[in-house]
């Protein structure tokens, strides 16, 4: 009367394992998420800068890592620029750390004139 009766538990089929019900499937379903909004927008964000880099020559404006504008004056090789960050003032810089080109006579972004 306050005992209800229990119920033994089937053992598991293969169908079972393979129904859209079963755990399985929702790893699969969070690691396809995953996939599309983080590691595929990474990997094409890391091919642009690449794309970026290589395409590096005498007279762009780059903005560095640590936020310094500067003038590429020469392509040392294929891991290294000169840099001129004042006037006479020329630097080594490696490629990887420079953030953005500007074309050359670009306009700094202003968003206080908004």
């Amino acid at each position: 009367m306050f005992i209800t009766p229990a119920f033994a538990q089937g053992a598991a089929s293969a169908s079972d394992f393979l129904s859209f019900q079963s755990p399985i499937w929702m790893v699969i379903m969070v690691v396809g998420i995953m996939y599309f909004l983080v590691f595929r927008p990474q990997q094409q964000k890391v091919k642009q800068h690449q794309a970026m880099v290589k395409a590096l020559r005498r007279g762009d404006t780059v903005v560095t890592n640590g936020g310094l504008v500067a003038k590429v004056t020469k392509v040392v090789d294929d891991d290294q620029i000169e840099v001129e960050i004042s006037d006479g003032v020329r630097v080594r810089q490696m490629r990887s750390m420079v953030t953005e080109v500007r074309a050359k006579g670009e306009p700094a972004k202003d968003d206080s004139a908004a």
